[in-house]
């Protein structure tokens, strides 16, 4: 029997046709990580750590998967790859993205390593996050 893990991914992007995007990466997400079991609305948000004239469309989802975190990861990785996602923001440089996937939440585990960590550090800073995280989260 295959273990299956409660995730919750935060999605952004304030480029492009965001709503498609949003489904487009929704949709690679159930084929390539795990069922998605609810989702939240879509919230509109000004860029946070950085300036730019565009704003973001941001959701989050729960998924059931049988990925452990670190594969997850690798996982919404390629997908922002393939999506276009040209660069990760790293020590507090931000950037305009096509998609933007983020781990918020797996099971009740805590990870601190080099490449993961969760629950996400930032998530509660931001109210992009936390509204449609309250939002499905029981």
């Amino acid at each position: 029997m295959i273990d299956k893990h409660i995730a919750y991914l935060a999605f952004g992007t304030n480029l492009g046709d965001k709503e498609k995007n949003i489904e487009r990466a929704y949709n690679m997400v159930e084929e390539r990580a795990g069922r998605i079991l609810r989702r939240s609305s879509l919230m509109r948000s000004k860029p946070w750590g950085f300036v730019s004239e565009n704003t973001f469309l941001n959701s989050v989802v729960c998924i059931e998967t049988p990925l452990t975190p670190h594969q997850l990861l690798a996982v919404t990785q390629q997908i922002e790859r393939e999506m276009g996602r040209k660069e990760k923001s790293s020590g507090g440089e931000y950037h305009d993205r096509l998609i933007d996937i983020d781990i918020l939440l797996y099971d009740d585990v805590n990870i601190q390593s080099p490449t993961l960590t969760i629950p996400h550090p930032l998530m509660t800073e931001r109210d992009f996050v936390m509204t449609p995280l309250k939002e499905i989260k029981p």
